[in-house]
This record gives C-alpha cells, structure tokens and sequence, in this order.
C-alpha cells in the first residue's frame, strides 16, 4: 500500500499541474483488506489529492453490483468472518 500512495502520489501532482483553475478531475477508488483488516485506501488517495492541492468537492458513494469474484468472497466472508466491501468511492475534486 505504501509503495501504491507514492505513486499515486506523482499522479495527484501531475493532475493538479495539468488541470486548469476552477476545474475538476475525478477519481474512483475502494478500500481493501489486509490480514483482515480493512485498509482505508480509498480515504488515504483522497487526502493525497488533497495534499497535492486540490479541494475535495463531492464524494460519491458507488455500490459494486455484479462482480465475478462476488460468489468466492461472499463464502469466504463467512468462513473467515469479515464483511465483503461492496461500495467504491468517487471523488470529485477541484482545483
């Protein structure tokens, strides 16, 4: 994860050098689970594009729906006890 945020890291700074003033870029990211636990990925990116410049204007919450591996991790989650991560994040920031 660490080594996923710097790189994310020069892409949020490489958008806020390309955006104009005033506009927008946005982002769709999910969390994941490491050993269990969740890892706030999602919320992590956001406060990099913040960090980068940008001002968080709208975060938009999507519901995963249909997804291949949904069967698979839903037994797991069971199995294993933990709750499958059935939404992404879309954030719209502003430059």
């Amino acid at each position: 994860m660490k080594e996923f945020l710097f790189e994310i890291g020069k892409v949020a700074q490489e958008l806020y050098r390309v955006v104009k003033n005033g506009k927008f870029c946005a982002v769709l990211m999910g969390d994941m689970r490491k050993k269990g636990m969740v890892q706030p990925l999602a919320f992590e990116t956001m406060r990099i594009f913040e960090l980068a410049g940008f001002k968080t204007k709208e975060i938009i919450i999507k519901e995963q729906h249909n997804c291949k591996a949904t069967g698979y991790w839903k037994t797991n989650s069971i199995k294993f006890n933990f709750l499958l991560l059935a939404h992404e994040y879309l954030f719209v920031f502003k430059k």
